[in-house]
């Protein structure tokens, strides 16, 4: 069995989850498409969910990356309109949505009512309060490469219920076996089983 990357910028990668980049042509295996904060053009933007609509396909497994990112310069208010413009989307077209977040888990925490579609916090690296915070309002999380070194992200791992749980390797150059390997050291429990496990929670997002 191979191992799925659920969200990775690799476009020679098929087994996994493609992050597409904005205004660009969507590949023939799964790939999730969204307006991430730092590309949202103010003055641009009805056109930047044309594109958008015009992308989902039977091949795009999910909307995002989309979210709040404290760090750019797009105003806030305008990345919560487009935020929440894309959860209307996801529930219209039933696609779960891949959520970049940085520093503003509770502001994303507070549209999750507003979705009917799973949403999935990727590249996740907090610590445990805001873990159990997102596990308790049903966010689903993706753990990178930081858990192969960041002692208390293992802690943490060790908490997230394997149903809630993906793995990626977003932007950084490691095999995912690795992190496999880890998660399953982790765990306590077989690789087959992890993939396995990660295999069914794919399906249960993918029907809602």
């Amino acid at each position: 069995m191979d191992f799925f990357d659920f969200h990775h910028h690799k476009k020679n990668l098929t087994h996994g989850i493609y992050n597409l980049d904005i205004e660009k042509t969507p590949p023939d295996f799964y790939y999730s498409a969204g307006i991430h904060p730092q590309d949202i053009q103010s003055e641009n933007i009805d056109n930047q969910f044309i594109w958008l609509q015009s992308v989902i396909t039977e091949n795009c497994f999910a909307i995002g990356e989309c979210g709040l990112d404290g760090l750019v310069s797009v105003d806030m208010k305008i990345q919560e309109d487009v935020f929440l413009r894309q959860i209307q989307l996801a529930n219209e077209v039933k696609k779960p949505l891949i959520i970049h977040c940085v520093r503003k888990f509770y502001e994303v925490i507070s549209y999750r009512k507003k979705s009917e579609q799973a949403m999935i916090i990727h590249g996740f690296n907090k610590k445990q309060s805001v873990a159990d915070d997102l596990l308790k309002n049903n966010f689903y999380l993706s753990f990178g490469k930081a858990v192969l070194y960041h002692l208390s992200l293992q802690d943490t791992l060790k908490t997230v219920p394997l149903d809630k749980l993906f793995l990626e390797t977003d932007n950084d150059n490691f095999d995912i076996k690795e992190l496999y390997q880890k998660v399953s050291e982790i765990k306590k429990i077989s690789i087959e089983q992890l993939q396995q496990q990660i295999v069914e929670n794919l399906d249960t997002i993918k029907n809602g």
